[in-house]
Parts: C-alpha cells; sequence; structure tokens
C-alpha cells in the first residue's frame, strides 16, 4: 500500500498523534517512537519485506534505515516519507548510517575508501552491490546523503 499511498505512515501518525501534546522531552520521545514504527512498517511494505540490496527477508533482522537522517529532517512528513528509507541488512545499515556506503542515482552501492580491503570483505562489500526498486522520489534524499552524510577519503568528514 505504500506504494501506491507513499503518505500512508505519515497519515497514520498524523492521525495517532493529533491528541498528544507536544510540549515536553518525554511527550515527544512517545511521539518519535510511534512515528519510527509507522516508518518502519512503511519501509516493510514498500520494499516487500526484504533488504533492498541483499534481498535478506527475515524481518526482524532488517533495519529501516533513514537517508536522511531522523535528526536532520525539518518536518515529520520529511521524517516519514518512505522515499527517506532504506530496509537494509544490518550491517549496510550501520555503514550506511556511518557514511561508510552511500548510493548513487543508479543505485550502486558506493564504498568509501576509508573502509579496507578486510573489512570490506568481511561485511561482504567486496563485490558490486545494488539497490532495486528506486524511485526518483529516493534520489533527492541520496543527494543528501552523499553530501553530508557519506565519506570521502579526503573529505572534512573523514
Amino acid at each position: 500500500m505504500s506504494r501506491t499511498l507513499p503518505d500512508t505512515p505519515l497519515q497514520a501518525f498524523l492521525q495517532w498523534t493529533a491528541s498528544l501534546p507536544r510540549t515536553t522531552e518525554a511527550e515527544r520521545l512517545v511521539v518519535q517512537r510511534v512515528g519510527q514504527d509507522l516508518f518502519r512498517n512503511g519501509l516493510l511494505d514498500y520494499w516487500d519485506g526484504v533488504c533492498a540490496v541483499t534481498g535478506l527477508a527475515v524481518p526482524e533482522l532488517l533495519r529501516a534505515s533513514h537517508i536522511k537522517p531522523w535528526a536532520d529532517c525539518g518536518t515529520d512528513a520529511e521524517r516519514l516519507d518512505v522515499f527517506n528509507g532504506l530496509l537494509l541488512a544490518p550491517q549496510l545499515d550501520a555503514a550506511f548510517d556511518r557514511g561508510f556506503l552511500t548510493i548513487d542515482d543508479a543505485g550502486r552501492v558506493t564504498v568509501s575508501d576509508l573502509l579496507g580491503p578486510a573489512p570490506r570483505q568481511i561485511l561482504r562489500l567486496e563485490k558490486p552491490l545494488r539497490v532495486h526498486r528506486l524511485d526518483d522520489k529516493h534520489r533527492a534524499f541520496l543527494a543528501w546523503h552523499r553530501e553530508h552524510v557519506f565519506i570521502a577519503a579526503g573529505s572534512d568528514r573523514s
């Protein structure tokens, strides 16, 4: 359903949190957790419950990875947008979140030169990988990730 109605997580979030106050950190934390669950469910639906890269089909092991991190999003709509997310196996999620890999507009996984041969092999990143079923709406978020999160050799973030 998220593929046809990508704002479904946002609408569910707005409905669920409509009566909650947003005045304290504790209350905001509850709202955030609700949103993260809805985001994860939207990604499970969009990616058919499999890792967008490896095809791992064990939902309990998959991570709902924000392309533009939750804290950097300006609105709840951006945080809950299924096109701001990838369903990833845990090792890919960790590497993506820390900037050791990113994804180009064609869906090819790019690994940072700062990740040496041994870690690449252990993480199974030594062969070409690709994200399947990227939508044009993913590409703006991926461009943001490449500019602000990905750690290229020689960058000020390395």
